[in-house]
């Protein structure tokens, strides 16, 4: 069962679940037609691949824990280590999470704070040098 969101957390403060969920579909509505990022997808169907990043964002932030309930621990660095991910996937991922985010008109401050970790997420994703 889903542990119930920290009170007072980000998660709470942005909105909650229907914010993340605004973010991902956002983002993936993008990475659908973006040529750098589409071919890392490799399901035909991107809606897993959705659902996983929303259930992840929701639990970092302090929502309900559903992510590791279902899939254990993130190991990011693994799960993405199939995948050549270099500067221009990075830049691509954020040219695309950017605009997503912008899509949610956050506060300045909730905004650099999500920002701040999604820009430090795509740099620790990067595993090759082009």
């Amino acid at each position: 069962m889903p542990s119930t969101p920290q009170a007072g957390s980000f998660y709470e403060l942005v909105g909650g679940e229907p914010t993340f969920r605004k973010l991902v579909n956002e983002f993936y509505a993008g990475v659908a037609t973006d040529p750098v990022l589409r071919p890392l997808y490799p399901e035909e169907d991107l809606g897993p691949a959705a659902e996983r990043l929303t259930l992840f964002l929701i639990q970092y932030w302090g929502g309900p824990t559903t992510y590791s309930q279902q899939r254990g621990h993130p190991r990011l660095r693994m799960r993405h280590a199939p995948f050549k991910v270099g500067p221009a996937e990075r830049d691509a991922w954020l040219h695309q999470m950017r605009r997503a985010l912008d899509t949610l008109a956050l506060p300045p401050e909730q905004d650099a704070k999500l920002w701040d970790y999604l820009t430090h997420a795509a740099q620790f994703m990067v595993n090759s040098p082009t």
